[in-house]
């Protein structure tokens, strides 16, 4: 519940922040009439939308498991990606229409001086709350704050670019720069709300994070009991912060239930070691085979029946395949 409530402080501050840099850049619109600083204010009006969107769902994937919510709330926080990202992409397609106008009709542009410093100290702003959003949402496993903080950097990293072009527009009075500069940071936007996008849809359809997955397999594998004979099934699914994990583990047929229940919480303190408690384990367990002799490293078994030949490495390939393994 610390970190739940960690995110929701820092979505708090991105909030208030997202309110006041829309004012500083509509205000540096007003005095310019440049549609790029146009683009820069629309994109902030999704961060304000966002920002209060990402709060909602922070708030409401903190809250407990309940009967109608057995996994918890934390897949709101996929649904919220998913708007941001809609959102940003809209808001890039909209600028773009914006710039095609300013090409057609094109417009004088006033106050660059003061519209480049007010954008600029917008940029610093921005980048900075950023860069804390992102890295609290890394250490805290939160969707929807690394969406946010992502989106406030790119947002960064375009308002640079815009600041370049008013730039240009100053010192070399070509107007039609200010529609390109905005066509292109729009495109970027829409690249970027596309990444969010299709980030959300994979967590909402339980896509396989492939990066998890060999991450946790190799960590089981170098601390591999000779019990754990097998390894297959396993699935991990994300519920916001929380990781569900679900496996196949097969043992030694004559172990009592006690002693195989003994190999399940060996491992699932491993499994829990490395990830803390944002972490839910459920094994099934599986008895050996005759095939299974070959794979397996026991010492001493009285009752196998084929001598051991080699032991299988444990890949993100078989031990999510459904099936025991055999040579």
């Amino acid at each position: 519940m610390a970190k739940a409530q960690e995110n929701i402080r820092v979505q708090w501050f991105i909030v208030a922040v997202a309110v006041i840099l829309f004012i500083i850049k509509m205000a540096a619109w007003y005095l310019t009439n440049s549609v790029a600083v146009l683009t820069d204010g629309l994109e902030s009006i999704v961060n304000v939308l966002s920002g209060f969107i990402g709060l909602y769902s922070l708030y409401l994937s903190a809250k407990p498991k309940d009967e109608n919510h057995p996994y918890g709330h934390g897949k709101v926080e996929f649904i919220s990606a998913g708007i941001e990202g809609t959102l940003v992409t809209l808001a890039g397609l909209f600028i773009v229409a914006e710039a095609i106008q300013s090409f057609i009709n094109p417009e004088p542009l006033k106050s660059l001086d003061l519209g480049i410093i007010l954008i600029a100290i917008s940029a610093v702003i921005n980048y900075g709350f950023g860069y804390w959003a992102y890295q609290t949402g890394k250490k805290n496993d939160s969707l929807a704050l690394q969406a946010s903080g992502r989106h406030l950097q790119t947002d960064t990293y375009t308002t640079m670019g815009i600041i370049a072009g008013l730039v240009l527009i100053r010192f070399t009075n070509i107007l039609w720069l200010d529609g390109a500069v905005a066509i292109l940071f729009a495109l970027l936007i829409i690249r970027m709300g596309f990444r969010i996008l299709r980030a959300a849809i994979a967590g909402i359809m339980d896509e396989a994070d492939e990066e998890l997955l060999a991450d946790l397999i190799t960590y089981l594998q170098q601390n591999r009991d000779p019990k754990w004979i097998d390894l297959h099934n396993l699935r991990i699914t994300k519920y916001g912060r929380i990781l569900h994990v679900d496996a196949h583990l097969t043992l030694p047929w004559y172990l009592t239930v006690k002693e195989a229940h003994a190999q399940l919480d060996k491992i699932e303190a491993l499994i829990t070691k490395k990830f803390g408690n944002r972490i839910e384990i459920f094994i099934h367990t599986d008895f050996c085979q005759e095939f299974s002799c070959s794979l397996c490293k026991v010492e001493n078994c009285e009752v196998r029946q084929h001598p051991f030949q080699e032991r299988l490495e444990w890949t993100v390939e078989n031990v999510a395949s459904d099936g025991k393994h055999r040579l």
